[in-house]
C-alpha cells in the first residue's frame, strides 16, 4: 500500500471516529435545533465542529487529542446544562434572560440596545410572526434563543372556538398501522386493534394487496386514511 493510500485510509478512520464520537456527545446533550441554542450551546456546538474537523483532516494532529477535547467540551456542556435546570442564577448566566422588547405598544430602546437589535431588525421579525404594524402588539420579547415572541392586544388576538362558544371535536395522535407497504404490528396493538381488521378495513375500500399502499392512519375515532404511492390523499379514503 503506497503512501497516498495509507493516508486516505487514515482520514477515513479520522473522520469516522470524530463522526461516532460527535454523535455520542450530541446524543447526551439531548435534541435541541439550531434556532433553540442559547449562546452558550452555539459556542460549544462551533468549538466541538472545529475539533472534528481538525482531527479529521489535519494529519499531523494526534487524533486521540481531538477525540479527548470532543468530550471535555461535550460533558462541560452536559455538566453546564445540569446545573442549569438546578440554579436558577446559573440559567440565567449561561443560558441568559428573556428581554423585552416591546411593551403595551411602546418601543423599549434600552432592550434593543440591550440585544443588539436595530429597529428594522425588529420590524422584519415582526413581519414573519405575521405583524405588519406593531401597534397591534402588546409585547415583543426576545427569547434566550434569539427567537422573538409576540403577544397581540386583545382587539388583535385571533378569534378561537371558545369565544365563539363552538363545541370542538375531540383529537388525539394518529397512528401510522402501514408504511411503505408495511404493517405497523406495534401500533396496530396500542390502538387496540390486529392484522384482520385492517385487511378487513382495506378489502372494504378495494385495497386487496399493500403494494399501493405508502402510509395508512388510524385516528382516535377509527379514522382510516389512506395515501397512496405517487398519489396524494383521496377523499373517499376515510372511514366514518
Amino acid at each position: 500500500m503506497d503512501f497516498k493510500a495509507i493516508e486516505v485510509l487514515d482520514v477515513v478512520v479520522r473522520s469516522l471516529l470524530s463522526l461516532v464520537t460527535l454523535f455520542l456527545v450530541t446524543k447526551m446533550l439531548g435534541k435541541k435545533q439550531v434556532s433553540q441554542l442559547s449562546l452558550f450551546d452555539y459556542v460549544i456546538g462551533i468549538s466541538i465542529g472545529n475539533f472534528a474537523a481538525e482531527m479529521s483532516i489535519n494529519l499531523e494532529t494526534n487524533y486521540i487529542n481531538g477525540t479527548v477535547a470532543v468530550i471535555i467540551f461535550g460533558l462541560v456542556a452536559y455538566i453546564v446544562s445540569v446545573l442549569s435546570m438546578k440554579s436558577i442564577h446559573l440559567r440565567r448566566f449561561f443560558m441568559g434572560v428573556p428581554t423585552i422588547l416591546i411593551e403595551h405598544g411602546e418601543l423599549l430602546i434600552d432592550g434593543l440596545k440591550k440585544v443588539k437589535f436595530d429597529i428594522n431588525e425588529l420590524l422584519e421579525e415582526c413581519r414573519i410572526n405575521g405583524y405588519f404594524d406593531i401597534s397591534e402588539i402588546e409585547y415583543a420579547i426576545m427569547e434566550t434563543n434569539g427567537t422573538v415572541s409576540i403577544l397581540p392586544k386583545g382587539e388583535y388576538k385571533p378569534v378561537t372556538m371558545k369565544d365563539m362558544n363552538l363545541k370542538a371535536s375531540k383529537q388525539g395522535l394518529c397512528a401510522n398501522v402501514i408504511i411503505d407497504g408495511k404493517i405497523m404490528k406495534n401500533n396496530l396493538e396500542n390502538i387496540h386493534k390486529d392484522e384482520k381488521w385492517l385487511e378487513k378495513e382495506l378489502k372494504i375500500k378495494g385495497y386487496k394487496t399493500l403494494d399501493k399502499v405508502m402510509l395508512a392512519t388510524v385516528d382516535m375515532n377509527e379514522k382510516l386514511v389512506i395515501y397512496e404511492k405517487n398519489k396524494g390523499l383521496n377523499p373517499t379514503d376515510v372511514l366514518e
